[in-house]
């Protein structure tokens, strides 16, 4: 059976920063769409889903808008 860890927690110090790593790849990937007017795949549920720029940038207004959760 698949044991999920949480890489951020990592005793591996290169392991654990990879987390910020892949999220700051993914904003650029995004932002590059956003400027090219192209689409991006991403995988949901293992499956791949298409996300246009117009929806990059309706999702990141909606994003903008939303409070941040209680810490």
């Amino acid at each position: 059976m698949f044991d999920p860890k949480d890489i951020r927690n990592s005793k591996d110090p290169d392991l654990a920063g990879s987390y910020a790593a892949i999220h700051r790849a993914a904003k650029s990937a995004e932002d590059l769409a956003i400027r090219t007017n192209t689409a991006i795949i991403v995988a949901v549920d293992g499956k791949p889903v298409r996300i246009t720029a117009a929806e990059l940038i309706k999702m990141r207004e909606l994003k903008s808008t939303v409070p941040p959760e209680d810490a």
